[in-house]
């Protein structure tokens, strides 16, 4: 997270930055991963909107996260027109359109990539 921390810092006067709070991906009642037990980042299944907005608060404080959050609703519209479980970096231009479409996080969750298209939106 330090490293979209920095990218937040260094552009956030000139992109809108969002993150968008989706389905926990490894809740602790589902497929839960030895690092979110060695972060205690354990988070159970939403089963209502208050528990995912309680949840993404959680994020907030947890992983030190600098980005302003918006959470997907419980029928993760969001989330399925993006195709953006479990992670994923998107930048939507000026005109509505997809700039920059990452990878599938983990792998493809790339803070670098996503900045140099981030540089190069900003210049033209």
């Amino acid at each position: 997270m330090d490293k979209l921390n920095r990218w937040f810092e260094l552009n956030k006067d000139k992109a809108d930055f969002r993150a968008v709070y989706i389905a926990e991906a490894h809740p602790t009642d589902g497929w839960q991963v030895p690092q979110n037990r060695r972060d205690k980042v354990l988070i159970a299944t939403h089963k209502a909107m208050k528990e995912r907005e309680e949840a993404a608060k959680q994020l907030l404080t947890d992983l030190k996260l600098k980005l302003p959050i918006v959470v997907d609703a419980m029928d993760d519209k969001i989330s399925a027109a993006y195709n953006a479980w479990p992670d994923r970096i998107f930048i939507i231009g000026k005109d509505q359109k997809i700039a920059y479409r990452g990878g599938l996080g983990p792998a493809g969750f790339k803070v670098d990539e996503a900045r140099l298209a981030l540089d190069e939106l900003i210049k033209k």
